[in-house]
């Protein structure tokens, strides 16, 4: 393009010069001003920028293949590799949607481009948009209609199941990597995805988080199920992780669901099981008429938020006496629970909010819940999988909520050292 279409914007202060980019856009857009062209769109300025640099890049790259410019060879060179016209090739782009260019050829076919590759359709972050999109909950077919919309770009269904097809190695080597020997709390629990197979029938996924010893958190695994929830499938799911490295855990918490305390101290002898307190009110009101929910609401409450076992224990016993008759099962469900109860009364107001709940384990289930409600159900018990894995592995992009997760354990974690010092990791004691 030449200088003369380049003019300084009136807005510009006298003098001002251009940088050789500023240079290079004003150019752009004066030459799409001038032939009409929109900005966006799919016949627009930003696919002709697109194609210029494509082929300008390609170009590029043949003059160094070769050692020479175009129709710039020197006789006396050893090689006879020249130039050999060109191909048109379609190449698809998240911004500028379907591009037509030219990729230079040479006569020997040695030439092997790197900013377009043989056989590469996709260019830039369309995988991953694609994987984004996948992991959001939408089907094949409304991510090529998405693209088709927005692009003006024609990605088939087959394509983008073979984009998708790709995360499979990469979430079995992520679900049997290895993990750290320790772990300050463990947090799992389960949810159900509809997987057709033959007819669709509910599967629940387990799912567990680990807090390491720096405050950091991870997502351990992601297990498939059949039936419903249950304590045995939870004991292949810690020996899984035990047979992954994981020695220790100073907490598990988990919903209260019955069995799992005696396979957890199988597993790990030592790891205190706590009971989710939410899990625990949330059951107890489902034993209450709603018109007695108020009263019992207060009278629960010295219960969970009290300042020692046995303050809590004579709580309970109030509980007990005024309410044994009504509601003898609501009794009942705290009494079986008491052992699993009471860990988290030996912490402060801090470390009780940090180990009382599956709230951690919770949040990563309304994600995982959001995508499986977007698809209604599943094909495959691997297309579920590679769902909720994507939804992990796009978690926290940023780190901003990995930062703020570590510095809310910190206190909590200066409580663990002190009081688990002996299985702490490392020389130091405490």
């Amino acid at each position: 393009m030449t200088s003369d279409l380049v003019s300084p914007r009136k807005s510009e202060k006298p003098g001002r010069e251009l940088s050789p980019e500023q240079a290079a856009a004003a150019a752009m857009v004066a030459e799409a001003k001038a032939r009409g062209l929109a900005l966006t769109g799919p016949d627009g300025l930003l696919k002709l920028f697109t194609k210029n640099v494509l082929e300008t890049a390609l170009n590029e790259e043949m003059t160094e293949h070769l050692g020479h410019e175009k129709n710039r060879a020197e006789p006396e060179r050893e090689s006879a590799n020249v130039r050999n016209g060109s191909r048109s090739k379609t190449v698809i782009s998240d911004a500028a949607g379907e591009v037509e260019i030219s990729v230079p050829r040479d006569r020997e076919s040695t030439f092997e481009p790197q900013i377009v590759k043989k056989r590469q359709r996709r260019l830039g972050d369309v995988d991953e948009i694609v994987l984004s999109l996948y992991a959001k909950g939408m089907t094949t077919g409304e991510i090529s209609a998405h693209f088709a919309e927005i692009y003006g770009a024609s990605v088939s269904k087959e394509t983008i199941s073979r984009i998708t097809d790709k995360v499979v190695a990469e979430m079995n080597d992520w679900a049997n990597r290895p993990l750290d020997a320790v772990y300050a709390a463990v947090f799992i629990d389960a949810i159900v995805v509809k997987v057709r197979d033959g007819q669709v029938a509910n599967r629940p996924v387990y799912a567990a988080i680990g807090v390491t010893v720096d405050g950091g958190k991870d997502v351990l695994g992601l297990w498939m199920g059949t039936g419903g929830e249950g304590a045995k499938f939870w004991m292949s799911v810690l020996v899984d992780l035990k047979n992954r490295g994981v020695a220790d855990v100073f907490f598990l918490v988990c919903d209260g669901l019955k069995g799992l305390p005696d396979v957890v101290t199988n597993v790990w002898p030592r790891t205190i099981v706590q009971t989710c307190v939410v899990h625990l009110i949330r059951n107890t009101f489902r034993l209450v008429a709603r018109q007695d929910w108020d009263a019992v609401k207060r009278d629960i409450k010295p219960i969970y938020t009290a300042p020692n076992p046995e303050s809590a224990l004579a709580a309970l016993d109030e509980l007990d006496e005024k309410w044994r008759k009504k509601y003898s099962a609501m009794i009942r469900l705290w009494r079986n629970a008491w052992e699993e109860f009471i860990p988290f009364l030996d912490y402060d107001i801090e470390i009780r909010r940090m180990i009382c709940s599956t709230n951690a384990i919770e949040s990563l289930n309304a994600r995982y819940r959001r995508a499986i409600r977007a698809r209604g159900h599943f094909p495959t018990e691997q297309a579920a999988m590679k769902c909720l894995y994507l939804v992990t592995r796009s978690l926290d992009p940023t780190g901003t909520g990995r930062t703020k997760w570590t510095m809310r354990w910190k206190p909590v974690l200066n409580a663990f050292a002190i009081t688990f010092g002996d299985r702490w990791p490392g020389a130091e004691t405490y």
